[in-house]
């Protein structure tokens, strides 16, 4: 058979008949067309990756017969040439030198990633649903309607029932001072700092460049001055305390300790993200408000970078690209996450419907600026054409979203909740498994705001899927509104640090969800 069929149709009065005769043709299943297109592009990609090795292939092979058929008449004849052209032939050598050695001296040093560490807060601090919401109600200042609705909000965040609130939470009433706030920020920054110093073996006083990032709460002396003074950091410290910027202020900081390594030789650099709950609890009844209470967990980071070339052999990852966007210009996306007081004078941070939206704007400004420097020309290509090909002849042409698997092998998506989840996986076209980091994060720690991506990238290594040469692509939304990207590219096999965040508990994960 050739995959066609025919019938015929007849009719007649008796003297003839006249016959119609109708080819079907067989449409392969959608199984087989999906396969098949997927192979046709693999080999575009494949061919178009690898051009300059097609083309330069045959001038090799071109350049060998030549070599093969060179006598020794043939190179004394050069060889007296080059000794008449001496003048040319050192000029050349001395601008080559010249350019080899300029390259060199300003080019970019390398940013690696030592190690890293997760705060683990012990079990005592955990909020199970039922928990939260007996503490709720026994605080006396939320209606009915407020508590069905973060009870609502919860069923279908995506957290799960071991993530923690700060100690002054568990109290009724609950401890706000700011020396409860101090206890948490202590707790969470001092923890992660002892975990990482332990692990990458670095006396404290190594350190020449800190940065801290903490949005809600700023105290004076500033988070930064509090680990100065607990680990007895040396006078000439370069220290910086970044509020306000919100969730994706850990990308920031680490472009500030990058910038500032590039400047200071041969140094450390460290990075703590965390947030601080206990003053930011929100006690009104506006809805907008009361889904942080909902998302925000304790959770912290802290991470060493160096520029010393021999840390270069114990480092786990190098720093490849920051790309920062920013919208704070536009009004609606500057407002869609706003603190601000409710009509009772109550203070929270107040969450716009039109978040989402803002965010997949956003994201397309970051990614554009970030496509061309991580993927594959092949991809870059496509998104070209398709781009003036949609300006020049037809508007409605849908626009090429390009395919980031070809160019990371690993996603970190900021935990912010399961609709910032669901959407990146939706609007980047990822599989289950590439989100599967970020939602297991938001399951055990919930939303740990600008710390999440690093809760995530210790999940990737707890479960041992971190390769030499592998490429990590953090993602991180803020207030402001802000979206930025930090690339890493893995320098070794990685295997998880001690005191992982997930060692008690990786075998359970990936769990399944239900909302």
């Amino acid at each position: 058979m050739d995959g066609a069929g025919e019938s015929r149709l007849g009719g007649g009065d008796g003297h003839g008949s006249v016959g119609v005769q109708i080819r079907q043709t067989r449409r392969l299943p959608d199984f087989l067309q999906s396969v098949n297109l997927k192979y046709v592009k693999l080999g575009y990609h494949y061919v178009i990756s690898n051009l300059l090795t097609l083309c330069l292939l045959p001038l090799a092979v071109v350049i060998s017969v030549q070599a093969s058929q060179t006598n020794p008449d043939d190179l004394r004849h050069l060889w007296i040439h080059l000794q008449y052209n001496l003048v040319s032939i050192i000029t050349c050598s001395a601008i080559l030198v010249f350019g080899l050695t300029v390259y060199v001296m300003t080019r970019p040093r390398p940013v690696y990633l030592v190690d890293f560490s997760c705060y683990l807060p012990p079990d005592h601090l955990k909020a199970p649903f039922s928990r939260f919401m007996d503490h709720s109600r026994l605080t006396g200042d939320f209606e009915d309607s407020a508590l069905e609705f973060q009870r609502k909000i919860l069923e279908r965040s995506g957290l799960g029932e071991d993530t923690y609130v700060p100690e002054g939470m568990h109290h009724v009433p609950p401890r706000i001072s700011m020396a409860a706030a101090r206890e948490e920020a202590e707790q969470v920054m001092f923890g992660a700092l002892d975990s990482l110093f332990a692990n990458a073996n670095v006396n404290p006083k190594e350190i020449g460049i800190l940065v801290v990032n903490c949005s809600l709460f700023n105290p004076t002396p500033s988070l930064s001055a509090m680990i100065v003074n607990k680990y007895k950091l040396r006078g000439n410290i370069r220290s910086y305390n970044l509020g306000g910027m919100g969730c994706s202020a850990g990308v920031i900081a680490v472009d500030l300790a990058k910038d500032m390594l590039l400047v200071h030789r041969k140094t450390y650099a460290v990075v703590v993200s965390t947030e601080n709950i206990t003053q930011n609890w929100y006690f009104g009844n506006n809805k907008a408000m009361l889904i942080p209470n909902c998302l925000f967990r304790v959770g912290g980071s802290a991470v060493l970078l160096s520029n010393k070339s021999s840390d270069k052999r114990r480092s786990k990852y190098r720093l490849s690209h920051v790309v920062r966007t920013h919208r704070g210009a536009d009004d609606k996306a500057f407002r869609c996450v706003y603190q601000e007081q409710d009509d009772t004078g109550r203070t929270g941070v107040s969450l716009s419907k039109d978040l989402m939206a803002i965010a997949g704007e956003t994201l397309k400004t970051n990614i554009t600026t970030l496509g061309p420097l991580v993927l594959p020309i092949s991809e870059q290509i496509l998104f070209f054409t398709t781009l003036v090909v949609k300006k020049l002849f037809n508007g409605k042409v849908k626009p090429y979203i390009p395919d980031f698997k070809l160019a990371f092998e690993h996603f970190c998506i900021h935990a912010g909740g399961r609709a910032v989840i669901d959407e990146l996986e939706k609007n980047l076209q990822l599989s289950p498994v590439h989100v599967e980091a970020s939602r297991m994060t938001l399951h055990r720690f919930g939303n740990t705001s600008s710390s999440s991506i690093w809760y995530e990238l210790a999940y990737i290594e707890a479960k041992g899927r971190m390769r030499r040469g592998n490429r990590v692509w953090q993602i991180a939304f803020g207030s402001g509104f802000k979206c930025n990207s930090a690339v890493w590219e893995a320098l070794r096999n990685v295997k998880p640090s001690k005191n992982s965040p997930w060692e008690d508990c990786i075998d359970k994960y990936p769990v399944t969800l239900s909302y």
